[in-house]
């Protein structure tokens, strides 16, 4: 796998112009807050009408919908799990989440994707474990696929791109 294939930045993820981001969104696929939000907010009352019509959406799978008004041409979005200490199979289903999500992108023949910190937010995900789980799992599936091209993990602060660029380096 060539190196320059995932990237970690910091930013806002409704402002990339990538093929697709990735939504952290909650099981009914309506809104909410957090980066899901901001990805309805950003993409206009279209992402409604068309998420109206998915009839959600379960934890650790993917749903892929149009952009709208953002500059990506589409979103998936990925119900990752609440944070209970680790004991409700977490990091499994986190897993899930860039599996189904990364498997949606090779199946559209998504060139470039970003991500954010799935389950990191209101979900409580420790930002650590869940950085080394994206990073490997994203690691394990580009070996095995030429789409996506490129991988970026979009860090909305200080402290999750720092643990991002840690793990990356290794």
């Amino acid at each position: 796998m060539k190196k320059n294939r995932l990237e970690i930045i910091k930013g806002d993820i409704t402002n990339l112009n990538v093929d697709a981001i990735v939504n952290a969104a909650n099981s009914s696929l309506l809104g909410g807050g957090g980066v899901d939000g901001a990805i309805h907010k950003a993409a206009g009352p279209e992402l409604m009408e068309e998420c109206e019509k998915l009839n959600g959406c379960s934890m650790g799978d993917a749903k892929i919908t149009g952009g709208h008004s953002l500059k990506a041409k589409y979103i998936i979005h990925t119900v990752g799990p609440v944070w209970h200490g680790g004991y409700k199979d977490e990091p499994e289903v986190l897993a899930s989440c860039y599996q189904s999500s990364l498997k949606l992108a090779k199946d559209k023949k998504i060139k470039t994707v970003a991500f954010p910190g799935i389950s990191t937010g209101v979900y409580g995900f420790p930002k650590d474990l869940a950085a080394i789980i994206a990073v490997n799992e994203t690691r394990r599936f580009l070996l095995k696929s030429s789409y996506p091209e490129k991988v970026i993990f979009v860090a909305y602060d200080d402290d999750s791109f720092e643990v991002y660029r840690k793990i990356l380096k290794q």
